[in-house]
C-alpha cells in the first residue's frame, strides 16, 4: 500500500494516510483529491472505479492542539533533526547527549540535546562544554515547520513537496 498526503482544508499537511484511507474519505464526501498520477492505481468496485490520489484535501478544518505542532523529542527525530552528525566533531552520530548533563540539571529538551558520536559522548561524560574546552558546531534548537514529521520517509512523493516546505 502505498502513501497519500492529507492536508487540512486550509492546505495544511495533516499526516500521511494509506491509499485505502484517502479513498475511503473521498467516497464519504469528507475530502477532495488535489493531485492525481496519470499512472495511479485505480481502486475498483462493482459500480465505480475511483483513481488514488497522491494528495487529498479534507473538507472541513480540523484544528491541532499546540503540542501536537512541536515534535515529540525521541532518539530518531534528534538525529534525523541533527543530520545525523555529531554536534562536537560533525563526523557521523549515532548517539543523544545532553549538552548540560542531566546529572547537573539539565532537561531532557530539544535545546539541551544534540547528537553525537560515541567517543565523544563517552569523553564528554557529565561534564560542562567549558570544564573541557568544547564547542557546539550548531545551536540546538526546536524544529519547526510540519516537515519534521516526514523527514523520516526516505522516498517522498515530488507533488508533496509544494505542501511540505522544509523548516528552517
Amino acid at each position: 500500500m502505498g502513501r497519500v498526503l492529507l492536508l487540512n482544508a486550509t492546505f495544511e499537511p495533516l499526516q500521511l494516510v494509506s491509499e485505502r484511507r484517502a479513498v475511503v474519505l473521498m467516497l464519504g464526501g469528507r475530502a477532495e483529491p488535489v493531485a492525481v498520477e496519470d499512472d495511479a492505481p485505480v481502486f475498483h468496485s462493482a459500480s465505480l472505479s475511483v483513481p488514488v490520489p497522491t494528495i487529498v484535501r479534507l473538507h472541513d478544518v480540523v484544528r491541532l492542539p499546540i503540542k501536537v505542532r512541536v515534535p515529540p523529542l525521541t532518539r530518531r527525530a534528534l538525529l534525523v533533526r541533527d543530520g545525523y552528525r555529531c554536534a562536537y566533531c560533525l563526523e557521523h552520530a549515532d548517539t543523544i547527549d545532553h549538552v548540560v548533563p542531566r546529572s547537573r540539571g539539565g532537561q531532557h529538551v530539544w535545546t539541551n540535546v544534540v547528537a553525537a558520536c560515541r567517543r565523544h559522548n563517552m569523553q564528554k561524560g557529565d561534564r560542562l562544554l567549558e570544564e573541557i574546552g568544547w564547542r557546539l558546531h550548531f545551536e540546538p534548537k526546536v524544529p519547526e515547520g510540519p516537515w519534521w514529521r516526514w523527514r523520516y520517509v526516505p522516498d517522498p512523493h515530488p507533488e508533496w513537496a509544494t505542501y511540505l516546505q522544509r523548516a528552517s
